[in-house]
């Protein structure tokens, strides 16, 4: 069974429309830029990673300052843990015309957005761009994303995906209400459209309905490209099921081929090709002009620039744990896992890779939670290059999520140091070969569906 479709990586750059990165304490970094309230900044950034020919910049969204430690958002201003979050169908906007290639992406909730709004907001995005959108599906984490929202709690871990499951399927039946030829622009005959293209879709389910037809038509790529990055045993069956991009927090090599089999495994189950869909884990590149010089960067950023509180903050959000409860020297605990209502399989995937059964509280805070959901390459270009090789060449992934751990500065010193190398090594493309977000992923065009 073919678990990889070619010999080319796929980078992805993983970014937050805020006033850090991924990496919380990246607003400190002394080469960061606090741009990030202008629209200039955005657009460099984006025509920088084309230049290194990147198959898409997604970003990552919450939708609700981190509260959920301590039952307040003070630490998460005190500390700068991703407090402020902008826009991103703005965001979006700026960049379809800011660059012409690279793939452009936006986390959009299954909880608390609508079906149609989040249908007609990519199709519109895949025509601007002129098709490179693209979805990355999430279905909320926490009690105060709910409360944003009017709700009190968040809903159940499975439920949530009960109900991603059926937004999917009104999602992609409102994209496929459209026929390609469906616009006719007869102006002697008066005619713009052929009405017989046109479906609505009558969608009733458990959880939603919705009538269509969407007001967009069918776009450059047919559908935009989806992501997920489900890590539990449920996420994993969902993504197996909608996914054409996986996005994994695998912090270790053996706990990324085991998930690596076992998502290509689930893929083939669900009667899809494994080989068509990319499965990407989180990796952060620390590039120095010298081995030496790239330690002393990652010394830099393990031990000086993010508060223990602020990863603590971060991790309370993304589990819907408030680790405030805890003191220091406790156990993570199985039990303590199956109480998280969020993303379960991070806590999983730390707990291995950092000591099994006698993790801490304390180790979480003190590994700096967000700087091990994935692979940390450390070196020069040549050596993060030779690391990233490892990876692709191991059956652990089909590429790379790159997080910055400060911006620009980082995304600038991979495609200057790191990516010829991967260039001459024949592991990714030299230039785009073609203009949309499907053909840079060697992605099918949907056929869409028939009246």
């Amino acid at each position: 069974m073919a678990v990889r479709s070619g010999d080319k990586m796929t980078l992805v750059a993983f970014m937050q429309a805020g006033s850090t990165s991924v990496y919380a304490g990246s607003w400190r970094h002394p080469a960061t830029e606090h741009g990030y309230l202008d629209a200039s900044y955005y657009a460099k950034i984006g025509r920088q990673l084309e230049e290194g020919c990147f198959d898409l910049m997604f970003f990552d969204d919450r939708l609700a300052m981190p509260g959920i430690y301590g039952g307040s958002v003070a630490e998460a201003v005190r500390y700068g843990a991703r407090p402020v979050k902008l826009d991103l169908g703005v965001v979006l906007g700026v960049l379809a015309q800011a660059t012409t290639k690279i793939g452009l992406g936006a986390t959009y909730s299954t909880t608390y957005y609508a079906p149609f709004h989040v249908a007609r907001t990519f199709a519109t995005l895949d025509h601007l761009s002129h098709g490179r959108a693209a979805w990355n599906v999430v279905t909320s984490v926490n009690d105060s994303e709910a409360q944003n929202f009017g709700v009190e709690a968040h809903l159940g871990h499975d439920e949530r995906y009960d109900r991603a499951d059926e937004f999917l399927e009104v999602v992609a039946g409102l994209w496929d209400g459209w026929d390609d030829d469906a616009l006719v622009h007869d102006r002697a005959a008066g005619i713009y459209a052929d009405p017989s293209k046109v479906r609505e879709l009558r969608y009733r389910g458990r959880y939603l309905s919705a009538r269509g037809p969407l007001t967009v038509p069918r776009t450059p790529q047919g559908r935009p490209v989806l992501l997920q990055a489900g890590s539990s045993g449920r996420g994993r069956d969902f993504a197996s099921r909608w996914a054409e991009l996986i996005f994994t927090g695998d912090p270790g090599l053996e706990v990324a081929r085991d998930h690596y089999a076992d998502q290509k495994a689930r893929l083939a189950d669900a009667g899809r090709d494994p080989a068509a869909v990319r499965i990407c884990p989180m990796a952060y590149a620390v590039v120095g002009e010298s081995e030496q010089h790239a330690r002393e960067r990652e010394a830099m950023l393990l031990d000086d620039l993010v508060h223990p509180t602020a990863s603590l903050t971060l991790l309370s959000e993304l589990m819907n744990y408030d680790f405030a409860q805890h003191d220091p020297d406790d156990l993570v605990t199985d039990e303590l896992i199956a109480s998280v209502s969020g993303i379960r399989g991070l806590v999983q995937n730390l707990r291995r890779h950092i000591g099994g059964d006698t993790v801490t509280v304390r180790d979480l805070a003190g590994h700096r939670a967000t700087l091990l959901q994935g692979p940390r390459f450390v070196g020069t270009g040549e050596q993060i290059a030779e690391q990233m090789a490892e990876w692709f060449h191991s059956d652990a992934c089909d590429g790379f999520v790159l997080a910055a751990t400060h911006l620009p500065g980082a995304f600038e010193d991979v495609v200057r140091l790191v990516v010829p190398h991967l260039q001459r090594k024949g592991l990714f493309r030299t230039e785009y070969e073609g203009t949309t977000l499907r053909d840079h992923l060697g992605l099918d065009r949907p056929a869409g569906s028939a009246a």
